[in-house]
């Protein structure tokens, strides 16, 4: 299992996936999801990946060798996101297809999904989650982010603090506690933790981070999230007790008599 998150505002992008993988309670392991296929100046694509991890490999594979050979279709000469989102989509299907009979004959889980962030000039910065199937649907200013992976521990930080309007920075900071808070929640998720932020209209990705487990960053500022929230809760109003009575339920016998 894995988390990857994109979100998608005003101002620009920000994607960020752990590295773990794990095939059992006694064998685990980290292997990189977070890959830059950009060409400065042209185009940015940052693609996350969770599920099967042979299925994702080979798509990155593929990937990477249509861009190596100048295919015609290739994530360089593709002219809009949504079109890269579809190629992406049909490199799954087709590896999905080849591999299936033997991984069903085996009962081998073979879903995966993708996350695409980017822009390529003449468009602005988009966010896709391409699924296992193909298909793919895209962020908008009311749904500003999306999440592949084990997305519900992560979820109810960036419900109750993005909007599309959000700063930058303060995205990039709500995207790290989403994944810190899973990592606290489920071993299955885990450092190092890659993340990246684009600016719209730069076509240029000029802020990395990286951040192994003990990292000061990380441990700083989960502290002083935990710390705020429990300053919250022992700040919340009083609950005001007794508002209604309790109806009381009639014994056997009460309903017994004429």
């Amino acid at each position: 299992m894995t988390y990857c998150l994109g979100i998608s505002v005003r101002e620009g992008l920000v994607l960020a996936a752990d590295s773990r993988t794990n095939a059992g309670v006694d064998y685990i392991s980290s292997y990189q999801k977070l890959f830059d296929f950009s060409v400065p100046g042209d185009r940015v694509l940052i693609l996350c990946t969770s599920g099967n991890l042979s299925i994702t490999q080979a798509v990155l594979h593929v990937i990477e060798r249509d861009i190596v050979v100048n295919a015609d279709i290739n994530l360089h000469t593709l002219s809009t996101l949504y079109d890269v989102a579809r190629y992406v989509g049909s490199c799954i299907r087709k590896l999905q297809d080849l591999d299936r009979p033997w991984l069903e004959k085996d009962r081998i889980d073979f879903q995966c999904s993708f996350l695409l962030g980017g822009q390529i000039r003449g468009e602005a910065p988009q966010l896709y989650l391409i699924y296992s199937q193909g298909n793919c649907i895209r962020a908008t200013p009311e749904t500003p982010f999306l999440q592949i992976g084990e997305t519900k521990y992560g979820k109810p930080i960036l419900d109750r603090t993005l909007t599309f309007d959000s700063a930058l920075d303060a995205i990039a900071k709500c995207a790290l506690l989403s994944i810190d808070s899973t990592m606290r929640s489920n071993l299955s998720v885990g450092p190092p933790i890659n993340m990246v932020l684009y600016k719209a209209d730069s076509f240029a990705i000029s802020h990395r981070a990286q951040f192994q487990a003990g990292d000061p960053y990380l441990i700083k500022m989960r502290k002083h999230w935990e710390l705020a929230l429990r300053k919250a809760a022992e700040r919340m109003p009083d609950i005001d007790w007794n508002q209604l009575s309790v109806p009381v339920t009639p014994s056997l016998s009460d309903i017994a008599q004429p």
